[in-house]
């Protein structure tokens, strides 16, 4: 018996959940056992996926239509590690929300679309993480669009429905260049599979091929927050609901970054860009912590160190090394859960005080001491202190760029560690001001439920769980970083055939498995 049909479970149980949940959108206990269910089967199932590519890329054929023709999902061990992160944090910050009151039901919010669209939008993320094609990437974009847009204006409120349509616009520039990108591509190459580019793409004309390396790279730059494509992000997120601010701010940047990564090295393997992709890092970084260091709302801090830490991940891809490349999946490992965990901590805290302003704030730590330790934790984890992960995955990034040597690396090193510093001040600013000042005037203090405590706290705890397994974790990055630059693993597990005699390899890859689903 073969378990390959296990790739389309991510994408196909949460699809099918949205419906079950919406046709029980009067009945909110079951709405949150059936979305809780999927994604604890999803969940699951993404931790045997990351044991199945072990042995290398796990390729399905959807239908009866072989790649290159139909739809193709891959699971190798950049997408696997991706999707396992994804759901984890996924499902904790689902369980957050229902402890909360099913989605800030007390601010009036639809539950009935609530559930539904969390779960589309946990399709679309492993649908772009899976996906074979250029084109099902895109889908997988749209389906989170669609949901994100539900999620980020729960409630209707002036300020949310401004946020939500600055983000849809800011998304459709993005879906519009990208899709721009892929008519290029395919009228270039007749194809838009992700194997079968990586063989064409090297063939085209120089000049055709750096317009669709750009045109892509600034789609996903979009999604990305890359500076200067950056300046939405900051008024879109901290208006959302705690939890839906969480999950945004965890993974629909990344998905951004996994396709850049995908892309980048599968496709333009001698033609990255990387200087220039570097230069954009820098500005990445250091214009988004100087954002952070200048707010008095702490969602809008988090927000701004949000976008100044996609810049240590666009580094890392520039520096087109196997370590280097590691130590970005490894980091964006990392933020997924980090980012995710201070933003359901804040949440508490803004419930437990009445606000997220920190001129208004003051003296948590006499009535939530366990509100400020779950923010103290993933705050200094978030700075790249020593002995956490964020400490071990820019050391990472850091090593690579002595490695390399290029007179920009070391401009690159100079703004990683301005960053963090930087970092460190403000968490811990904000810290200071949200625990230990006096407040200006007496906090309405509301008890938190328990289940959101524990929820925000497991997530701690994963946090600190991935800086214990440090090693083993970067052992597995890097090694997904070894098949992604070696193309033909991922090239020969998809097009068995086709991928012969290319020059990439003529071998299968040890283990690959490939399986037309009827």
């Amino acid at each position: 018996m073969t378990w390959d049909f296990l790739v389309t479970i991510p994408v196909a149980l949460p699809l099918l959940g949205a419906g079950l949940s919406l046709a029980f959108s009067s009945i909110r206990r079951l709405q949150g056992i059936v979305s809780a269910g999927v994604l604890t089967i999803v969940l699951a199932v993404a931790v045997v996926l990351v044991g199945m590519s072990l042995s290398g890329p796990v390729v399905l054929d959807i239908g009866n239509w072989a790649a290159p023709v139909g739809i193709t999902l891959v699971a190798d061990r950049l997408s696997t590690i991706m999707l396992l992160t994804s759901v984890s944090v996924t499902l904790l910050v689902l369980l957050y929300s229902l402890f909360q009151g099913a989605a800030d039901g007390d601010e009036a919010a639809p539950i009935a679309v609530y559930h539904p669209a969390f779960l589309i939008l946990s399709a679309g993320v492993s649908n772009a993480f899976l996906s074979g094609d250029l084109f099902n990437i895109y889908v997988g974009f749209e389906m989170l669009l669609m949901a994100s847009f539900v999620l980020i204006t729960l409630g209707g409120t002036r300020d949310r429905i401004r946020s939500g349509t600055v983000y849809v616009v800011v998304s459709l520039v993005s879906s519009f260049v990208f899709l721009i990108g892929i008519a290029l591509t395919y009228a270039a190459t007749g194809t838009v599979n992700l194997a079968q580019l990586a063989l064409r793409l090297p063939e085209v004309d120089a000049g055709v091929g750096l317009a669709i390396q750009v045109l892509l790279l600034a789609g996903f730059g979009i999604k990305a927050a890359v500076f200067p494509l950056s300046a939405w992000l900051p008024d879109s997120y901290p208006k959302a609901p705690a939890p839906v601010t969480a999950v945004f701010a965890g993974l629909l940047t990344k998905v951004g970054v996994y396709a850049i990564i995908r892309t980048q090295v599968l496709l333009f393997p001698s033609n990255r860009l990387d200087l220039i992709i570097g230069v954009f890092a820098v500005a990445t970084m250091i214009m988004g912590i100087l954002g952070a260091v200048a707010q008095q709302d702490i969602k809008r801090l988090l927000s701004f160190t949000l976008v100044s830490h996609i810049g240590y991940m666009i580094w890392g891809i520039s520096l087109s090394q196997i370590n280097g490349l590691g130590a970005t999946i490894y980091y964006a490992v990392h933020h997924i859960t980090v980012q995710t965990a201070l933003f359901l901590v804040v949440g508490l805290l803004e419930r437990h005080g009445g606000t997220t302003s920190l001129t208004k704030l003051g003296a948590i730590i006499k009535t939530g001491p366990v509100i400020a330790v779950l923010y103290l934790i993933p705050a200094l984890n978030l700075a790249g202190i020593p002995a956490f992960s964020g400490f071990f995955g820019k050391a990472g990034l850091m090593q690579s760029t002595i490695d390399r040597g290029y007179a920009l690396d070391w401009v690159l090193l100079a703004a990683g560690l301005i960053t963090s510093l930087l970092t460190l001040y403000a968490v811990i600013r904000a810290w200071n001001m949200a625990f230990w000042q006096l407040p200006p005037e007496p906090l309405p203090v509301k008890k938190n439920p328990l289940g959101m405590q524990l929820s925000a706290g497991f997530l701690v705890l994963v946090t600190i769980i991935i800086s214990l397994f440090a090693g083993p974790i970067n052992d597995f990055t890097r090694q997904a970083a070894r098949e992604l630059e070696a193309r033909s693993p991922y090239v020969l597990a998809v097009l068995p055939e086709d991928g012969r005699g290319s020059g990439i390899s003529s071998d299968m890859p040890p283990g690959a498995k490939r399986v037309i689903n009827d």
